[in-house]
């Protein structure tokens, strides 16, 4: 690519292969000593071989020598000694892990099985070479991002597949998680691809929220008006932002069930033998138990220890823990005839898009466990019954529905994983039309099986090596990868790879500003490249 940002006429050699194997990558020599400065780990790489042409990523860079004396040579020789040895007998390389094979028919890119011969050029990948293999913006994809070094290129995202499964966005605090998500989820909404259901921990999915550097990023809501209904279970601190909400959301006692309490264990300290007493008081006092049982004065729960046949300890260190629950503002006696649960189902049936915000609960691990976990559970029933009658009568399924939780390794982590409902989410991928959006800054907190199913992973910079091995669990070509995103920049660059892309990329996320805004404005896709970006980086970033 050109100092000025235009592509060159013709293909920019790099080098030729001398070297490598389809299983550790390719050796390519790189022909000028300034390549190995221009060229960067994550950059794409195209290798004309004799019948094809075969599409990689630089995964790895190397200092080589012909001639192990060279070093002591060198050290007294001065520049011209250093100058004269450079691309002869010192000489650098480039590890390009060969990812596609680029064929003239009409198949489109395949995954490489094969390899070039010795001496295949490699080239620096054109802006063609990259649409050809991400494809262009239309009603199926999305632009997500650029290649580094290749700012007028744009790499897109298949929404359609996307949607098929259970997808990932990770990384630490800070860098660009929730951007990301923002694309992808209005991504998802303009293009009709599915069904938004987003449990907004800090409500910034809805309503316009402020980053870190004061940055005003707008919502859902704003961009697309009366297609999103906000839910809220904290009016006041909606009103205290000036956000409008379409439903306050109230959650009954009787519709808390001992499954409920069984995801909020560990994070309440009930204990294993307390969790099976809720399934016995649910069998004692039916709908209403955990009200009785919360009604139960101390005195009383001795007697009622004795006639259940449980250990009046387990009872009263159980009825300590549950009380926590009563200090929810969103807790009622009883569900009301137009429950929470129902409104969310009536809105999702009449394609709208629900953000759930939780306001000052947001901070409030239990509440949110317990309000995802409840509300998940019944419209995934819901959705159980009206695909398997669908199936059954012949008629067309629900639209595909994308369930979006942060904090993820909270309901997924190996010890609730098996029973919560996202754990049977994430297992069943899409076979009741219901699919996970998770995001996460601890990857290596989710239960090993849940995270295999997870279909397309975006990963931002993470510093904790459990975590990088834990989201690279099962990619092929997983230590190539870590080298790549051990290089990740902390804000704005991610890895993705997976189901929704034909190989892994490296890309500087597109922007969340004005330009975004326009493009989600009107059906369809978006604007010409090059346009005019409002807000920096640090703007967006922090």
């Amino acid at each position: 690519m050109t100092t000025n940002g235009t592509e060159p006429a013709f293909p920019v050699r790099i080098g030729a292969v001398v070297g490598g194997s389809l299983s550790r990558g390719l050796d390519v020599r790189l022909e000028s000593a300034r390549a190995v400065e221009d060229v960067k780990v994550g950059t794409f790489v195209t290798v004309q071989g004799q019948f094809n042409r075969f599409f990689g990523i630089v995964t790895d860079l190397q200092l080589e020598s012909s001639d192990p004396r060279m070093a002591s040579a060198v050290a007294g020789g001065g520049a011209a000694l250093a100058e004269a040895l450079s691309g002869t007998t010192a000489y650098s390389t480039a590890s390009v892990t060969p990812m596609l094979t680029m064929t003239a028919g009409d198949e489109g890119p395949q995954p490489a099985r094969s390899m070039p011969p010795h001496f295949a050029n490699a080239y620096r990948a054109s802006n063609d070479d990259v649409a050809a293999v991400f494809g262009s913006e239309d009603a199926r994809h999305i632009w997500i991002g650029s290649p580094l070094d290749m700012e007028d290129t744009r790499v897109c995202l298949n929404l359609e597949e996307f949607v098929k499964r259970s997808n990932g966005v990770f990384g630490k605090s800070g860098s660009g998680k929730s951007f990301l998500t923002r694309i992808l989820l209005a991504g998802i909404l303009q293009r009709n691809a599915a069904i938004n259901l987003v449990f907004d921990m800090h409500s910034e999915y809805g309503w316009q929220s402020t980053s870190e550097s004061g940055y005003a990023a707008k919502g859902l809501k704003q961009l697309f008006g009366s297609r999103v209904s906000v839910f809220t279970l904290d009016p006041a601190s909606s009103r205290r932002r000036g956000a409008p909400t379409d439903y306050d959301v109230v959650i009954g006692f009787d519709e808390i069930e001992p499954d409920d309490i069984a995801v909020l264990a560990s994070t309440l300290h009930v204990t294993d033998l307390g969790v099976q007493s809720c399934y016995a008081l649910e069998r004692r006092f039916g709908r209403n138990w955990l009200l009785e049982f919360l009604n139960h004065s101390q005195e009383d729960l001795a007697s009622l220890a004795d006639s259940m046949g449980e250990n009046p300890g387990t009872l009263g260190a159980l009825r300590r823990r549950l009380s926590q629950l009563q200090r929810f503002g969103f807790m009622s006696e009883h569900s009301t005839g137009g429950s929470a649960v129902r409104q969310v189902l009536e809105h999702l049936q009449d394609n709208r898009h629900v953000v759930l915000e939780f306001g000052s609960y947001g901070d409030n691990i239990a509440a949110y466990l317990l309000v995802a976990n409840l509300i998940t559970r019944r419209i995934h029933g819901e959705y159980r019954e009206r695909t398997e009658k669908a199936l059954a009568e012949g008629k067309p399924q629900p639209t595909p529905l994308l369930i979006t939780i942060e904090e993820a390794h909270r309901f997924l982590d190996p010890g609730v994983a098996g029973q919560t409902i996202f754990g049977t989410i994430a297992r069943e991928m899409r076979k009741y039309r219901v699919t996970l959006l998770v995001v996460d800054q601890r990857p290596s907190g989710i239960d090993g099986e849940v995270l295999s199913q997870v279909g397309t992973r975006i990963v931002c910079q993470l510093d904790n090596d459990r975590d990088v091995d834990a989201v690279l669990t099962g990619a092929p070509g997983s230590r190539e990868l870590k080298t790549v995103l051990s290089r990740l920049e902390s804000q704005q660059q991610s890895l993705m790879f997976g189901h929704a892309l034909p190989m892994p990329v490296v890309v500087r996320t597109r922007a969340y500003d004005e330009s975004f805004y326009a493009d989600m404005s009107v059906p369809g896709h978006g604007s010409a490249p090059g346009a005019a970006s409002t807000p920096s980086r640090s703007d967006l970033f922090g």
